[in-house]
């Protein structure tokens, strides 16, 4: 063989070498994405998002669930593709229905590094969800139409005839308000809940399609008060509209309110589970917990020492409800059931 022929030799050698890498570069490439289900506003977990794809350059591809089935719509879609799995992901408002998805099989077990100093009540025991940036349930009222000293401190002034027609909740069906309907029939016992919605559907309570549209309806006077979530009432505060929250029966021999982490869970059988798990330690760290809370969303971080701003108050503050996330989840079948067929009929 000549010299020439050697080279061309070698240059093909050099050519296939080259072409080998990048195909085997190609496809660990074109995995660096991660799907991921959010029930959490879109206003409020899009830039989260946005800012971890330019860190890690993994792409995200998120699916956002309307207002209306908020939670709900998601977990019904990740139940029916449990068989398929099409997300990696599962950023939950709430967390009885990510215990839901555990008992229907649909999550995989992932113990985040970054999970290790947020409290256990927060968590899955078997790493199975982690809640982070929490909300409440607040009483919202308009300033121009209810004195402070007229407001009611308690879900149960509800039923005065005072208040008959100017109340409003949001459909009970979905998101954080079936969650508290649910806490309330475990906090109560059942007989003793339908009574108290009973109650406030004599008095002429208000339903409406969401939590947002309960403060938009209090902002405009349509109604008085209402109970809504710390981000939806916070929004409207922030923007200077006329309405006031404040968390309700927090007196000495009164219940609490609900307090409603996000929570977040890696799917079992989802694609991109190596990019889930990073996306999953991203959401759990302290300066995601930090950023949520500087927004008009003001969640408040599940560890005390997280850096927020002064108008964001502390879990340890608020009085909660004395259930636990599987207590609610034990009862959305019997308060979903009564709600649909009794309460908003």
């Amino acid at each position: 063989m000549g010299s020439a022929e050697v080279y061309m030799v070698g240059i093909i050698t050099v050519i296939l070498l080259v072409a080998g890498v990048f195909w085997a570069v190609q496809p660990s490439q074109q995995q660096r994405e991660v799907v991921i289900y959010v029930a959490h506003d879109q206003d409020y977990s899009e830039p989260i998002l946005r800012e971890f794809e330019k860190e890690t350059g993994i792409k995200v591809k998120s699916l956002y669930d309307t207002e209306l089935t908020k939670t709900v719509g998601l977990v019904n879609k990740l139940i029916a593709e449990k068989n398929n799995p099409q997300a990696d992901v599962f950023w939950n408002n709430e967390v009885s229905r990510s215990i839901q998805l555990k008992k229907e099989g649909v999550l995989k077990p992932y113990c985040s590094p970054n999970a290790v100093d947020i409290p256990y009540r927060y968590k899955n025991e078997d790493c199975y969800w982690t809640g982070f940036a929490a909300r409440a349930r607040v009483i919202i009222y308009n300033t121009d139409l209810v004195t402070e000293e007229e407001v009611p401190t308690s879900l149960f002034d509800f039923k005065d005839e005072k208040w008959e027609g100017k109340v409003c909740i949001a459909n009970p069906l979905f998101g954080t308000t079936g969650a508290h309907v649910a806490a309330l029939f475990a906090l109560m016992g059942d007989e003793e809940a339908k009574q108290f919605f009973l109650d406030l559907k004599d008095n002429k309570i208000q339903i409406v399609s969401s939590n947002s549209m309960v403060r938009d309806q209090v902002v405009a006077g349509e109604c008085l008060i209402g109970i809504t979530d710390t981000d939806d009432a916070n929004d409207a505060i922030v923007d200077g509209k006329p309405v006031k929250m404040i968390f309700p029966d927090q007196g000495e021999n009164e219940t609490g309110t609900l307090i409603i982490p996000n929570s977040v869970a890696l799917i079992k059988g989802g694609k991109n589970e190596e990019t889930a798990k990073e996306l999953i330690d991203y959401l759990l760290s302290k300066e995601i917990e930090s950023k949520l809370s500087k927004t008009k969303a003001i969640q408040m971080p599940t560890r005390d020492y997280v850096e927020t701003p002064e108008n964001v108050p502390k879990l340890t503050e608020i009085k909660g409800l004395s259930v636990t996330d599987y207590d609610i989840y034990n009862k959305l079948g019997v308060s979903r059931e009564f709600v649909q067929n009794v309460f908003i009929k």
